[in-house]
């Protein structure tokens, strides 16, 4: 049993907050009868109606995309650039779960199963995500440790604590490459602890996604997400889990 709000926007049709007007007016039938009563349960077996129309029933896709610069994680950007989800060809109306901002790259998934969604971006469900990172300055011992013990951004949250390892330092030029994996997803969070420490990321790429690896991604391709990947995932996120 789900709750009917759940069904409907799960059906791709609008919403939730939008699902949830729509009972609220009197505009949902359930096996023929009107429901105006948030929460209501339904199972498979009920027949849903929406202004006198039938709940279209939507195909369940999972996609991996592996996000070149240049490109918004939106469903609409007001400024005309270039949006994730016109790299993948389908008919379904999916949606990334999560960002990465405009200037970065690398794995993002797009849906059209907001559980599925939300198990992966709700902050209980801990999912490793590792960066590909390159910052102006030699970062220091100290500060690598700071990375790892948990940074306080601007906003005066303080993160979880990620593992972090130098992978190269450009005496010459002052840059340093590092590989940062991260349990949480805070708006720009790489970005901002970064910026915290006084450095500035010139580079971030997502490189690997939970289970997921973007070794044989070209930028700009997809794929679907295997069976057994959306499995693990969903493994994960409920191994990590906090109450």
């Amino acid at each position: 049993m789900e709750r009917l709000q759940k069904v409907i926007a799960a059906s791709g049709l609008c919403s939730r907050r939008k699902a949830e007007e729509l009972i609220l007016a009197n505009r949902v039938k359930v096996n023929g009868e009107v429901v105006n009563v948030l929460g209501t349960q339904v199972s498979g077996k009920d027949v849903i109606f929406v202004d006198g129309q039938p709940l279209p029933q939507q195909q369940l896709e999972y996609y991996l995309v592996n996000k070149p610069r240049k490109y918004v994680c939106t469903a609409n950007d007001e400024h005309g650039r270039n949006q994730v989800t016109d790299l993948v060809d389908t008919e379904e109306r999916i949606y990334p779960v999560g960002r990465l901002d405009y200037d970065s790259s690398g794995l993002i998934i797009l849906t059209n199963d907001g559980e599925f969604a939300n198990m992966l971006m709700h902050p209980r469900y801990h999912i490793p995500k590792t960066y590909h990172v390159t910052v102006k300055g030699l970062v220091t011992k100290s500060d690598v440790r700071h990375l790892q013990t948990g940074v306080t951004l601007d906003d005066g949250i303080k993160t979880l604590p990620a593992e972090v390892k130098v992978t190269n330092q450009d005496i010459p030029n002052a840059r340093t490459s590092l590989d940062i994996t991260i349990y949480e997803g805070r708006n720009r969070q790489i970005r901002r602890m970064m910026e915290m420490l006084g450095y500035e990321v010139t580079k971030l790429h997502r490189s690997e996604y939970g289970c997921i690896r973007d070794d044989q991604m070209p930028s700009g391709s997809y794929r679907r997400l295997r069976p057994h990947e959306i499995k693990t995932l969903k493994k994960m996120a409920l191994e990590g889990k906090t109450e």
